[in-house]
């Protein structure tokens, strides 16, 4: 028994020791690799589909991976560098005080009655609204300056992770079934529960990716290419508010497009008004009645709000990947969890 215990605790102690040099190895990469898995889990049935047509793995991958650098080539770069100019010239107006919008808003008798009532139990009793929206506005949105400046800075280690991304991409998809297969013969569970896992994370993976983060996708290009229509400033970054913002319960993207009517109606714009009210009940709000129910069908779905703050978590742990990440680690575990829970329950049986 003795030996037996050593026996177990060295191997106990290599498979430590050798899993924490592991890591170390691969933790310069981590970045690049997760957002490998994340795009090859929403390009796979591109792949699929290809392979269908070309029965050639390897082509099959490379050209998913071409889809892949044109979309993020593309469009991806193009709404970072708009953001970026937006945001900064937005900056620059909060800094000069030259926010037309806000002026118009708080020059109103109706919205003065408001805050003269309402700052005596906010704590605001004395000082100004204006000011406070101004200064607030300016910070929100030179903390996101610094964070994309900041990744804009370090192009050559970001050229590094997206030539790693797009390797890993491409053996993924060509050797991801191979590979995956190995990953699940390591798993502690008997095939039926493999099985179960395996389906409660694709349902999840629907759900989340492609139930939450697409649908937001589409609903921020929706409102931003609305804004731009209307001649609204700042497209880009009000289409990315509301993307982000359609994770939120309850809210949505009316947080953006309900006080941009309103504003425009205050201004005098009434045909503009009454147009965005228009798109956003009728085309961005529907977006996420309609699509989300059809991607996710009747699959496992979690709730709105813990998808909302996973996605808060997420993003707080892991940067702009805890969009995907945090949904994604929390369902991953409570599927495990469930199992544990099903073996606990017929160990007691």
């Amino acid at each position: 028994m003795p030996a037996d215990r050593f026996y177990f605790f060295m191997m106990f102690f290599i498979i430590v020791l050798l899993g924490y040099l592991t890591y170390q190895i691969f933790q310069p990469f981590l970045t690049a690799i997760i957002w490998a898995v994340v795009f090859c889990v929403v390009f796979y049935p591109v792949y699929a589909f290809t392979l269908n047509y070309i029965r050639l793995k390897a082509i099959a991958s490379l050209l998913t991976v071409a889809l892949i650098i044109v979309v993020i080539i593309g469009p991806f770069s193009y709404i970072s560098f708009a953001l970026v100019t937006e945001m900064s010239d937005f900056i620059g107006k909060t800094e000069s005080g030259n926010i037309e919008i806000v002026k118009t808003i708080m020059s109103d008798e109706r919205i003065i009655n408001i805050i003269e009532r309402i700052q005596p139990y906010v704590g605001l009793k004395g000082a100004s609204a204006e000011e406070i929206i101004i200064e607030n506005t300016k910070k929100f949105g030179t903390g996101i300056i610094n964070k994309l400046s900041t990744g804009f800075t370090n192009l050559l280690g970001l050229a590094a992770n997206f030539i790693i991304m797009l390797f890993t991409v491409f053996f993924l998809l060509k050797d991801g079934p191979g590979f995956f297969q190995k990953i699940r013969n390591y798993l502690p569970f008997s095939e039926e529960q493999k099985d179960r896992l395996t389906i409660q994370i694709k349902d999840m993976i629907v759900s989340t990716i492609y139930g939450g983060v697409i649908v937001a996708l589409v609903q921020g290009m929706l409102g931003g290419l609305a804004f731009a229509l209307l001649n609204i400033g700042s497209p880009v970054l009000w289409g990315s508010v509301m993307a982000l913002m359609s994770f939120v319960p309850m809210l949505g993207t009316a947080v953006v497009w309900v006080p941009a009517s309103l504003i425009l109606l205050f201004e005098g714009a009434y045909l503009k008004g009454v147009v965005l009210i228009l798109i956003g009940i009728f085309v961005i709000s529907m977006v996420d009645n309609i699509l989300k129910p059809l991607i996710i069908g009747g699959r496992t779905k979690m709730s709105t709000v813990i998808i909302f703050l996973t996605v808060l978590g997420g993003i707080k742990f892991f940067g702009l990947l805890g969009l995907i990440m945090g949904p994604l680690v929390f369902a991953l575990f409570l599927s495990v969890f469930e199992i544990f829970r099903t073996i606990e329950g017929g160990t007691n049986a």
